[in-house]
């Protein structure tokens, strides 16, 4: 104890443990700060790509044998072109791509860590077409491309764990890490309670998505469509968000930063077309 000259009081000093927990703390922040594909934006990430990786395989494991999958047809065989043209130019390290069509009436779509993706067939009356499909699958891919999920995790473990024993921690309990992925990357609300992801994120997924989908040569102004018309789909039912939306949030100021990115996507899409 030591007296507080200032107001007569005692306080305590603070233990040797709680200093270095601050220290490991500010640390481990300081040196697990990354950088966004393309946009640059800082980010902290506490979860290195091979455990991230390993996780989502895991996770898709465990969802394809939850959920009844779509093997073959039209809507499939679409889902695989789609998915193949945008794999083919996006940058995801260690990526084993698997495209999966769920059937299941939510209208949703999310991509994993090591490029696992998977679409319901209740999201393909609103996608319509190739380019709205591209539109979805691209958003989800750039949440994983950016390791949104992953710096979701990392900003709850710094809070939950002071940045101390993530190693050991991720290696714990195996289920409830694949739970924790898929929460963090915004799979199925039966899964657990879906982390959502901020407007930054979003707005980030929104525009690489584009760039994704021009560079594909899917034309990138199909996306505003898709988005207007999950508006009126949202609308139809009263304004409850389906399941899609509600780690989405979505309005018209959203919509004017899509137009707002068009032109850079447009100018993808154009080289795209003259290769």
């Amino acid at each position: 104890m030591r007296e507080d000259a200032r107001n007569g009081g005692t306080r305590r000093a603070p233990s040797l443990l709680a200093r270095v927990g601050v220290v490991l703390v500010l640390s481990v922040a300081l040196l697990s700060c990354a950088t966004a594909p393309e946009t640059g934006r800082r980010q902290l990430l506490l979860v290195s790509p091979n455990e991230e990786t390993g996780l989502g395989v895991q996770a898709f494991q465990q969802i394809k044998q939850q959920q009844p999958v779509v093997t073959r047809g039209r809507d499939v065989a679409m889902l695989q072109r789609v998915g193949d043209r945008i794999s083919k130019v996006v940058s995801l390290p260690n990526a084993r791509w698997e495209f999966v069509l769920f059937k299941e009436d939510a209208p949703n779509a999310f991509a994993l860590p090591g490029g696992k993706v998977g679409v319901n067939t209740g999201i393909l009356p609103i996608t319509q077409d190739e380019a709205g499909l591209a539109t979805v699958i691209g958003h989800e891919i750039a949440h994983a491309v950016a390791r949104h999920g992953a710096e979701r995790m990392s900003h709850g473990m710094l809070v939950e764990l002071g940045g101390a024993g993530l190693s050991a921690a991720l290696g714990s309990e195996p289920g409830a890490n694949r739970d924790l992925i898929m929460q963090a990357y915004g799979v199925g609300s039966q899964l657990g309670v879906m982390l959502p992801y901020s407007r930054t994120q979003e707005l980030e997924a929104d525009e690489l998505g584009l760039l994704y989908m021009a560079r594909a040569g899917y034309d990138p102004r199909a996306a505003i469509g898709f988005w207007q018309r999950f508006v009126a789909y949202n609308a139809q039912r009263g304004g409850a968000p389906p399941e899609f939306l509600s780690t989405h949030p979505l309005d018209q100021r959203r919509i004017a930063e899509l137009e707002r990115s068009l032109p850079q996507a447009v100018a993808e899409y154009e080289r795209a077309r003259a290769r």
